[in-house]
């Protein structure tokens, strides 16, 4: 199974990846990142209910756009930390929940900002970080 998360539904895009390996079941469902921590637990609950389980988290939302300071930090860094957050409570193996992996993409300019987009540098900082304390 293949679950895509992202704003633009793009039925293109979701065939041609049906048609790499016709094994695989790929599913799109609408999400923006920016959504409430509450709506990703709830679009996640759909998702466990159909799937009972999801492996691997890949968190690859990204703008690098210094001119939108609040949604670069709502995408690069809020929306990142909250579907982590939402997903950790279904994985909890305290709970009974069978862990999983997480994958957050980030930047070079995590470890090295550039003062060309210093707002995307420090929201690359911060999900560096995040990603190290949750490890």
């Amino acid at each position: 199974n293949l679950v895509i998360l992202d704003r633009i539904d793009n039925p293109a895009a979701i065939a041609e990846l049906k048609a790499i390996n016709p094994k695989v079941t790929v599913t799109f469902y609408p999400y923006d990142v920016t959504t409430p921590l509450a709506d990703t637990t709830k679009l996640l609950k759909t998702i466990f209910a159909q799937l009972k389980t999801v492996d691997v988290l890949i968190n690859g939302a990204g703008i690098p756009d210094d001119h939108q300071i609040e949604r670069t930090i709502a995408v690069n860094f809020t929306g990142l930390v909250n579907t982590t957050t939402a997903i950790l409570d279904f994985w909890d193996k305290r709970k009974g929940g069978p862990g999983g992996v997480i994958c957050n993409i980030g930047s070079v300019t995590g470890f090295n900002a550039i003062y060309q987009v210093p707002v995307y540098s420090a929201s690359k900082a911060a999900l560096l970080s995040f990603t190290q304390s949750i490890a």
